[in-house]
């Protein structure tokens, strides 16, 4: 006698289950341009290597104790390979009631939940987001309504930032908890024409405001990518925005108990690049692209930017050095004059969290005019922006090394500089610095002897003239000692401070004390 009838249920369960919602649902998510969550999992893991948990997970329909049907739960999750390295895979199953909470799985002596398993195995945390959130009809099939307590929950997925790299792929329209955990996330992305996010759907809009709206004006790309800052890269396909996922994550540790991975360099460490001689001119009215000076100093072809479309007047994303994976920043003097406004600051905030949780040094390229300033700057509450600015950086930890190719001013300037642990400046050529601009503070500080002047402009002129003799980096290397280097020595300089970062990372391994806040 053997369990051979219990291993053909089990068999004919596992079948049952990877039939999702049915053909009909299949169908539908295949209306929609989107691919099933199965051929997502297939496309984003190396081949192979995906091992389903809770598969057996679902809603049975009995008929004299014998399965006559079968519904899965509304995700698929696992673990898998990605690029070699091991990860848990979150996955919404829309073809299943919209991926709703309420389809299956759960409830008392229920098995560990991906977030729990991914914590406890130390992986990263990749959720495939396609799903409605809760449901009404989860009240039919109870019987009843609940009090909300789905911190019960997420609580683990706050854990999990402190601990592993977690991103979060937006591939359809994603509302209620799962919009949110799109952002309780380290990097997400969305795909162009196929994916929507707000916590409720255009019906809910009607129902509380009154008025009609697409899911796309309402949560689209044009919303969430270019305006909002919610989500930070748009992929053109599913591909590529797996492709996205798998890049941001090689950059990273597995967990925070370990430094992140080193690539073979593919790259001179003494390679000076001429075009950074010229690459900002001696006419500050012609702005330069950013990042062009940023891919001469880099590993060639190593920079990945995150959020390239929102708070554009500041550049950020991941690089290496001589192998070595850093976090970069800069100003971006094309758009706004590289101003830091409120969107670019929360942008270097994420930025400065990142490298300080997962142990990359900081690697900045500034040019910073100050913070934005006017009436709608003031609004949208410029100060308190500033003000969180200031404290992320005094608060990190990460070696941080800032290269000022242009101007430095204000306390925005201030904050590319930290008053302890291991931090370095150089200065261009081209640098200059102060509390204010001189044009704009000769202005202010000599009002009265401009208003007063026999002519103004002659006398504003002057006295401009007058400071600009003395903004010279090389009167304040005099009395500070600031070190004012050739452009082009600026990657062996950086290589050479990345080598020496390692040994002060691997004294900061474990949680930071300062929690990630996305």
């Amino acid at each position: 006698m053997t369990w051979g009838p219990e291993v053909e249920e089990i068999a004919r369960r596992r079948e049952l289950a990877l039939k999702m919602g049915g053909a009909e649902g299949i169908a539908r998510q295949r209306e929609r341009g989107k691919l099933t969550v199965r051929e997502r999992i297939d496309a984003i893991a190396d081949p192979g290597s995906f091992r389903e948990f809770m598969t057996l997970a679902g809603s049975g329909t009995y008929e004299n104790s014998e399965l006559v049907d079968f519904t899965p739960k509304g995700a698929v999750d696992g673990f898998c390979s990605l690029d070699g390295r091991r990860a848990v895979v979150a996955a919404g199953d829309f073809t299943v009631r919209g991926g709703s909470g309420s389809a299956g799985g759960g409830g008392l002596g229920a098995e560990p939940s991906a977030t729990r398993r991914a914590l406890e195995a130390r992986v990263p945390f990749v959720r495939m987001l396609d799903a409605a959130g809760g449901s009404v009809r989860g009240f039919e099939e109870m019987g009843r309504t609940y009090l909300p307590d789905g911190n019960s929950y997420s609580y683990l997925e706050v854990d999990l930032l402190q601990a592993v790299p977690v991103v979060s792929a937006v591939l359809g329209s994603v509302a209620g908890l799962p919009a949110v955990n799109a952002c309780l996330s380290h990097f997400n992305v969305m795909v162009k024409d196929i994916s929507q996010l707000f916590p409720g759907g255009p019906p809910v809009v009607k129902e509380a405001l009154g008025y009609d709206i697409t899911k796309e004006e309402l949560g689209g790309e044009q919303i969430h990518v270019y305006e909002s800052g919610v989500v930070d890269n748009l992929a053109e396909t599913e591909q590529d925005a797996f492709a996205m996922v798998r890049r941001f994550l090689s950059y990273l540790p597995p967990n925070v108990w370990e430094l992140p991975p080193r690539t073979e360099p593919n790259d001179p460490v003494d390679r000076r690049d001429e075009s950074l001689l010229s690459a900002v001119s001696r006419d500050r009215r012609i702005p330069y692209d950013a990042h062009d000076i940023i891919d001469a100093v880099v590993d060639r072809k190593s920079f990945f930017e995150i959020a390239p479309f929102y708070g554009a007047s500041r550049i950020t994303g991941l690089a290496r050095l001589n192998g070595y994976a850093v976090g970069v920043m800069a100003n971006n003097p094309a758009h706004l004059g590289g101003t830091t406004d409120i969107a670019g600051g929360e942008k270097v905030m994420r930025l400065i969290q990142l490298c300080d949780t997962f142990h990359l040094p900081l690697i900045s390229f500034a040019d910073e005019p100050g913070f934005m300033v006017g009436l709608e700057s003031e609004k949208r509450g410029i100060e308190r922006a500033g003000a969180r600015l200031v404290i992320t950086t005094c608060e990190s930890r990460m070696p941080w090394l800032t290269l000022v190719v242009g101007r430095l001013f204000g306390v925005a300037g201030q904050c590319q500089h930290r008053p302890s642990g291991m931090l370095r400046r150089y200065a261009w050529p081209s640098a200059r610095w102060g509390s204010m601009h001189i044009q704009g503070g000769a202005s202010a500080a000599y009002r009265r002897e401009i208003d007063t002047a026999p002519d103004p402009d002659a006398k504003r002129a002057e006295i401009e003239a007058r400071l600009e003799a003395i903004a010279s980096p090389f009167r304040t290397a005099e009395a500070t000692g600031q070190d004012i280097i050739d452009p082009r020595d600026s990657r062996p300089l950086l290589c050479e401070f990345v080598e020496e970062a390692q040994g002060v990372l691997r004294t900061q391994l474990g949680p930071n004390p300062t929690p990630y806040r996305p």
